[in-house]
Order: structure tokens, then sequence, then C-alpha cells
């Protein structure tokens, strides 16, 4: 049988801390089973895809990857090559004018030294967060994507999150979706894995990427 990855060790500390703190969403974790999500060390694809997602369906985010994907054959993604591209063609592959300014911003920002390429794990998450939001477009909900789904931090709370504020109001039967205040109150006993317990509830509802 192969070795455990960090990850998935790290997933099995997790399932049982919060099984065991929390009845309700022990419930949700035998129902969705095992936490598959597979951190991306593609920090620069992570953070272009993070941008596309905000305020769209998975689906249409996941077309638009595609076709801005396909405009960068055979070379692949980074700062340089998305640069290449002109505008237009950025449009072309769905992006707002809003997306493309901030794509065009991260790139700048990487390209000149004042964000990281390729050092991002060595930062804490508060650090993450401050350099982030320095880039056009770029605020808490993506920064929190960018600490799960690249530097898989263990304990981030998105609580702007319309799916896992959703999921949260479903599972404690809540009259209304829960504020951040709410949120960040009922999650104190996830600590230190709400980064796990944000992803049952996103799974139990759907796919979520970079997962089976």
């Amino acid at each position: 049988m192969p070795a455990k990855t960090r990850s998935e060790t790290v997933y099995l500390i997790a399932e049982k801390h919060l099984a065991r703190r929390d009845p309700r969403l022990r419930k949700l974790i035998r129902t969705v089973g095992r936490c598959t999500l597979k951190p991306d060390r593609d920090h620069f694809r992570v953070l272009v895809r993070t941008i596309i997602s905000q305020q769209l369906s998975t689906r249409s985010a996941s077309s638009i990857l595609a076709r801005l994907t396909a405009a960068l054959e055979p070379d692949g993604y980074s700062p340089a090559r998305v640069d290449a591209l002109t505008d237009n063609v950025i449009r072309k592959c769905g992006f707002s004018g809003g997306k493309l300014r901030a794509l065009r911003d991260l790139c700048a920002k990487l390209r000149a030294g004042t964000l990281p390429e390729k050092s991002w794990a060595e930062l804490d998450d508060l650090e993450v967060r401050e350099l982030l939001m320095q880039v056009y477009g770029i605020g808490p909900w993506s920064v929190d994507m960018f600490l799960m789904f690249s530097l898989g931090r263990p304990d981030v709370l998105p609580v702007g999150d319309l799916g896992l504020r959703a999921g949260v109001q479903a599972l404690y039967k809540l009259p209304d979706l829960p504020t951040a205040a709410e949120l960040t109150e009922l999650a104190e006993p996830w600590r230190p894995y709400r980064s796990i317990a944000t992803w049952y509830f996103w799974r139990g509802r759907g796919a979520v990427p970079q997962s089976k």
C-alpha cells in the first residue's frame, strides 16, 4: 500500500477532529467520505483561475479557463506568456473588463518582483493576504481560495463564500444565511481545520475543483 501524502495525513486527523467537535459535521463527513482535495502548487495558474472564478459558477469559470489554457498552448502558464496575449484574445476567452485588468495587474506585479513567483509557501497566511490584496480585483475571498487550493493551508474560513454560507444554513437549519460574524463563531470548534470543514460543505453540495 503506498504511503499517505502529507495532505492525506492532515485530512485524516482533521476528519476525526471535526467529527468529534461537531455532531452535525460528523454526519456530513460520513455522507461525503474522505477529503480528496489536492493542492495545486502551480501558484500562478491557481491565481488566474481564482480571478476567473470570482462571482461565476464553477462551470462557467471552467469554460473560461479552458479557453485561456488553449490560447496559451503549447507553452503553458507564466506571467510573460499571459502578457504576450492581446487584450482581444483574452476577452474572447470570456474575460470581463475587470477580470482582464486584474489579470494584467497580477502579471505585472509578478514580473516586477512585487509578488513572489515560487516562495509563497515560506509566508504565513497574513503575509500572503497583505501581498495579494495589492493586486487589482483580488479581495479576501480570492486570497482564501489561493490559501486553500494552492498553498494547502488547513485553517482558512472563507466567510464571504456563498456556497459555504448556504451549506451551513442548511445543515444547521438557520433561518437566514449566517453573517461573517455568525459563521466565524459557529466555526470556532472546527479550528485548526476550518479549510477541511469548508471543503465538506462544498462537496456536500456538488463538485469541488481539484477534488475527486
